[in-house]
Parts: C-alpha cells; sequence; structure tokens
C-alpha cells in the first residue's frame, strides 16, 4: 500500500461543516485514525468524540498527525491548505472542488517547496482497503489486496472497485488524484510509488480526456515501470474544444485526446480496457 496505511494520523479540516461531519464518521467507522479536527471559531467543541481546534498548529501541538483532509469551502481552501503546509503536515487530501486555478498552483508550488504532498483538488481520496480511508469514497466497494488503483475521476475508481472485488480482485491502495486541471500529484507520480510498493503486483490507470497526463504516465512506464498496467481512457466519443465533466477534461489540438491516450498507453504495453467491466480479465491475463 502507499500514502495512507495503520499509522496514518489524520486531521480534518472543515470537520464542524456537514460534509467534514458526515465523513469524519464514515472514516472513523471505517477505521481511520481521526485524532483532531480544525474549525477556526469552534476549537474546545468535539465531533464524533474528536477534538476540534482552532488552527492546524494547535491540533498538533496535541496530537502527532501527519496527514490532513480538507473539507473546506472553495474561497477559503488555499487558507487552509497553506496553514496545513507551514504546520508541517506531509500529505494533504484537498476534497474541495471549484478551487481557483490560481490558488491551485499557489497551494501545490507551495507544497513541493516544502515537501509537502497534496491529493486533489476535487478528488475522492485515498483508500487502502481494510486499514485505512482518507476520503469520501464508498468503503464497502474495495477489498483488500494487490492491485492498484490510479484515477482522475471518483464514479470510475468505485465502479472498477467493484468489479475488481466482484472477481476477487482487491487493491493494495487506490487514489483518486483529482478532476482538476491543476492538480497536486500525477499519474505518474503514483506510478513511481507502487512501483516501489512490494503489495501491488498490478496497476489500473483510470484516465479521461483533457491534458497530458497519461500520456506522460505512458512515457514513464516505457521508461522504467515493470508491472503490468491495465488502463481504461473515458471520453472518446467527446467532440474537440467541449469541456466534458471535470474541469481538466478539455480536448486542445491532437493532445489529450481519448485516441492519443490510449494510443500512447499501448506502445508504452498497457493494456487497453473498452469498458470498465473489461479490465478485471485483462487483469487475469496478466497476473
Amino acid at each position: 500500500m502507499i500514502l495512507v496505511n495503520e499509522n496514518t494520523r489524520v486531521i480534518v479540516q472543515g470537520i464542524t461543516g456537514k460534509q467534514g461531519r458526515l465523513h469524519t464518521k464514515l472514516m472513523l467507522q471505517y477505521g481511520t485514525n481521526i485524532v483532531a479536527g480544525v474549525s477556526p471559531g469552534k476549537g474546545g467543541t468535539e465531533v464524533h468524540g474528536v477534538p476540534v481546534y482552532d488552527t492546524v498548529d494547535e491540533a498538533i501541538r496535541d496530537h502527532d498527525a501527519n496527514t490532513s483532509i480538507v473539507f473546506v469551502p472553495a474561497p477559503l481552501a488555499k487558507d487552509a491548505v497553506l496553514e496545513a503546509i507551514y504546520a508541517g503536515i506531509k500529505l494533504i487530501v484537498v476534497i474541495t472542488e471549484f478551487i481557483p486555478v490560481r490558488d491551485t498552483i499557489e497551494m501545490v508550488a507551495l507544497a513541493r517547496k516544502m515537501g509537502s504532498l497534496i491529493v486533489g483538488p476535487n478528488t475522492p481520496g485515498i483508500i487502502s482497503p481494510e486499514v485505512c480511508k482518507v476520503g469520501i469514497m464508498p468503503a464497502h466497494v474495495f477489498k483488500k489486496g494487490s492491485i492498484g488503483i490510479i484515477s482522475r475521476s471518483g464514479t470510475l475508481t468505485y465502479e472498477i472497485a467493484l468489479n475488481l472485488t466482484r472477481n476477487n480482485l482487491g487493491q493494495s491502495t487506490c487514489v483518486g488524484i483529482g478532476g482538476d486541471p491543476v492538480t497536486g500529484t500525477s499519474i505518474e507520480e503514483m506510478l513511481a510509488l507502487f512501483e516501489m510498493d512490494k503489495e501491488t503486483k498490478a496497476v489500473v490507470i483510470i484516465g479521461e480526456i483533457g491534458g497530458e497526463q497519461e500520456e506522460r504516465a505512458a512515457e514513464f512506464i516505457k521508461r522504467e515501470f515493470n508491472k503490468p498496467v491495465v488502463a481504461f481512457i473515458a471520453g472518446r466519443s467527446a467532440p474537440p474544444e467541449k469541456r466534458m465533466g471535470h474541469a481538466g477534461a478539455i480536448i486542445s489540438g491532437r493532445r489529450g485526446t481519448a485516441y492519443s491516450k490510449i494510443s500512447a498507453l499501448q506502445r508504452a504495453g498497457a493494456m487497453i480496457a473498452n469498458c470498465p467491466a473489461e479490465v478485471p480479465k485483462l487483469l487475469k491475463e496478466v497476473l
């Protein structure tokens, strides 16, 4: 597994909001070690037994957290993420969507400078099944195993994970990198982590139109990834220059199309699924 495990100690930024409360409860039920919440002005209260602090610094002072999950509304999300970075949090999962691109660029630049990793924004989060969930995904569709998942789409992650689970193909870790034009991490970076992970025997890439992440990932696979890869690329019928779904799903020119991504991944040796239901079949051929 990568990124989150039994040693992950989580703070929830925005814990007193509707989504923060709901998903704190669900993560606690899954067994995630949530040590504190942060909500300015609500310090001294509790949410589902989790102590709430006014600042991240105060939360870390009393609890040795290493991970944050952010449910702060878009206009304030940048400040929340910067606060976590400056406080020394090394993994920051940003669930919030509609964060301005300029804010995301600033967040990601500071994180890289300070040695923190942002997953997201606009991500369903990360799950190492039956061990730790830092996100909003429906936990029941996942099962512990040896398949890594890297995805740009939340709902496709759930669908494909469920197909894997029903075919007795458990997952080591599933990471939603986010569907925005700018994200804190890339498919390539996640592949590098899965390459080093002894528990992961194969990886599923769930991509979509827009951007060049999948093409760059294909170059990495060809160059230095040594495990089987199965990919599904959504958006084959999308018209050019039209955003489809995610903010990052827009085709410009010949790069970023489903065809260009599929071709690049095929040349790198990845197996391409024509639909989500084909993913388990292709994995069974290479495992």
